[in-house]
């Protein structure tokens, strides 16, 4: 499924997939996030089993209102994202620079200092955000073959405003991309890519039990999914290779082969998000770069 020289070949997850569970395998999903944004907000949402993502193309002066939370917010900052400040019962804390930040739960809010993309992340039980996403009717039923959310241990130390900057970590081929977790989001930030991907240096693989949104924050992709044949031929589905510009995110469920291809000459950059975090991602040494403040169950 992976290259000799991709960092997840070692991983236990790139044997052969467990028996298959026999449920209804759910479609992939794809949103250009500009287009289903609202023009009061400029703000898209979409969800899926575990997770909301909210994704606002924010100006100076928004005050962005993240409502009386049960679980952790998370906030994607990327290169393009302005500075801004997050204010909560204990205080403000400004970012200024890419990265992951954390926020206890509670009330907060985001008061923007420039232009540019934030993209929020909260738990889709949520009742805030829940029924806002663009996409609610795909999940009026819990999707069978994706584990629900279970939260993973309580950070340590006192709750608060984390935020893990990426120019503390640099970028190392040997470990894949720069994961951050929460306990219910893990967030990988991968590399920028110059130009197309090697149509002959794909990744095809699958995903047991997980939905993966693969975020794309720069360039183009084309996402190539297929679903397994089960003997039911009614259910049998063409492969798809879906190009998608930036800002979307493309809503991928197990266990579906996908795999998704850098396509603009340019620079081209995904984030991938996961709810819960991954296990075996989380049981690779040195991959985790905030897990000594997040522990596995």
């Amino acid at each position: 499924m992976y290259d000799k020289d991709d960092p997840r070949s070692s991983l236990a997850t790139a044997t052969a997939p467990r028996p298959d569970s026999g449920d209804a395998i759910a479609p992939a999903q794809y949103f250009d996030l500009q287009e289903i944004a609202s023009a009061d907000s400029r703000t898209a949402v979409v969800r899926a089993q575990n997770v909301v993502l909210v994704h606002t193309a924010a100006r100076t002066g928004d005050d962005l209102d993240n409502g009386t939370l049960d679980g952790e917010l998370a906030i994607v900052v990327t290169g393009a994202s302005p500075v801004f400040t997050v204010y909560t019962d204990d205080g403000a804390t400004r970012v200024d620079r890419p990265g992951l930040v954390v926020v206890a739960p509670g009330a907060s809010r985001i008061d923007v200092h420039g232009d540019g993309p934030l993209v929020r992340l909260v738990e889709a039980g949520e009742p805030a955000w829940r029924d806002r996403a663009a996409n609610a009717d795909a999940y009026a039923d819990d999707h069978p073959r994706v584990a629900l959310l279970r939260r993973w241990p309580e950070p340590s130390g006192a709750p608060t405003v984390r935020f893990y900057p990426l120019a503390d970590v640099p970028d190392d081929p040997a470990r894949f991309g720069r994961i951050f977790r929460t306990r219910s989001f893990m967030v990988n930030f991968l590399p920028e890519n110059d130009g197309p991907r090697d149509p002959r240096k794909l990744s095809p693989h699958a995903h047991d039990d997980f939905e993966q949104l693969s975020l794309a924050v720069q360039g183009e992709y084309v996402h190539h999914i297929r679903t397994p044949w089960r003997p039911d031929s009614t259910t049998w589905r063409e492969d798809e290779h879906v190009r998608l510009g930036s800002p979307s995110v493309a809503i991928i469920p197990p266990p579906t082969v996908h795999t998704s291809a850098a396509s603009d000459p340019g620079v081209n950059q995904l984030i991938d998000i996961f709810s819960p975090p991954r296990v075996d991602f989380s049981e690779r040494p040195g991959w985790v770069l905030n897990a000594d403040d997040y522990p596995m169950p």
